[in-house]
């Protein structure tokens, strides 16, 4: 077991049966990136804040530095000396994440035109493709938006990772693997899903920037 998942059991005892389910997760993530993939993100309602979350984990440092590889430097500086140089001392490592809840123009417009239910669905559609991991938070597991983006995740052969109370609801029904912390109300269940994906935002960023 990563010490990392070892910790987060040590802090939350309740999340032991769930250990190797999330050892399963990080490694769809992990493999993802390596193959050139991103992880698309969605929650409903308070949900969407923690998709937020996630994505500002995965896109810059979190618990280490990530500085960029002295190839990558070098070509900054080769654009321009002046910006390169500003760029190659302050940019950070990224893991490719997306917060699908954050485009609000687009959003609305689909909302008013076709079906808010499916905006996720669309976006998924959009930036998916074979290999990319949709990462979807729902307490119950049964918002209607996040289960039309996994159901066209896996149309598009992505993984779907669900994070859920202990149900699953109907997102367990289309997930590669669904997280179901031991808990049925809805602050409860997020309460435990924040040290959740903080640990696999550990797990990514030692991986990739150790």
């Amino acid at each position: 077991m990563h010490k990392e998942i070892e910790a987060l059991i040590e802090r939350y005892p309740q999340l032991k049966p769930m250990a190797q389910d999330i050892e399963k997760a990080s490694s769809i993530l992990i493999k993802s990136i390596k193959e050139g993939g991103k992880v698309l993100v969605c929650g409903n309602g308070g949900s969407s804040s923690d998709a937020d979350h996630i994505v500002g984990e995965l896109m810059k440092s979190f618990a280490i530095e990530r500085p960029l590889d002295k190839s990558f430097k070098e070509q900054l500086v080769k654009a321009d000396l002046s910006m390169g140089s500003v760029l190659a001392k302050h940019l950070q490592g990224a893991i490719p994440a997306i917060n699908l809840g954050c485009h609000t123009a687009l959003s609305s417009a689909f909302n008013n035109d076709v079906d808010p239910a499916l905006v996720f669905a669309q976006q998924v559609h959009g930036y998916g493709k074979s290999g990319d991991v949709l990462l979807g938070l729902s307490t119950s597991g049964n918002a209607k938006n996040v289960n039309y983006a996994a159901v066209t995740a896996l149309a598009k052969g992505m993984h779907v990772i669900g994070m859920t109370g202990e149900t699953g609801g109907a997102l367990a029904g289309h997930c590669t693997i669904c997280l179901k912390v031991p808990q049925r109300e809805t602050y409860k269940v997020q309460e435990l899903h924040l040290p959740l994906y903080h640990t696999l935002c550990l797990l990514l960023e030692n991986e990739f920037f150790l």
